[in-house]
């Protein structure tokens, strides 16, 4: 082989070399950033089922105060503006696509948490999650009550009770 065509076949390798760690690059960016999808694809009210466990007090959950919050909104996140109408059925998040917030989110479980209300205030439970579920700094445990404007991490989103 003359030295010419080896010096081309070196300069060739060298940018198929480069192509393929720029693309590697560019797919760790795009799975690190999240989906880009708008949140209507995402919102599946109508697969809200009855309660996956039963409520607190072991009664039926009732349908909230007047006055109190009428949906969910997703407030931070790849689903930033996702909003879901609160029912008295609540809301399960998660990555399952029987879940009424489908969150496409490596740290999400498939079951992460449910949002329900009973007597009148609503509360928040996390099913069991690998990563847990936090309002602020403080991983819930158990079924902890929760208020209009809380912020309550899923992964790499943020929902909270809305007027």
């Amino acid at each position: 082989m003359s030295e010419l065509t080896f010096t081309l076949l070196r300069l060739g390798y060298l940018v198929l070399l480069w192509v393929f760690v720029l693309s590697a690059v560019a797919v760790l960016r795009r799975d690190l950033a999240g989906p880009r999808t708008s949140g209507s694809r995402r919102r599946r009210p109508e697969l809200a089922g009855p309660s996956p466990t039963p409520t607190p007090a072991g009664g039926a959950p009732r349908a909230p105060q007047r006055g109190g919050p009428s949906r969910l909104v997703v407030v931070a996140g790849p689903l930033t503006g996702t909003t879901i109408p609160l029912t008295s059925s609540g809301v399960l998040i998660g990555r399952a696509p029987s879940c009424t917030l489908v969150l496409d989110d490596d740290y999400s479980s498939s079951r992460h948490a449910r949002i329900f209300p009973q007597g009148g205030q609503w509360f928040v439970e996390d099913l069991g999650s690998t990563n847990g579920t936090y309002i602020g700094e403080e991983r819930v445990q158990g079924v902890i009550p929760l208020g209009p404007g809380v912020g309550v991490q899923i992964g790499q989103s943020v929902v909270e009770l809305q007027g």
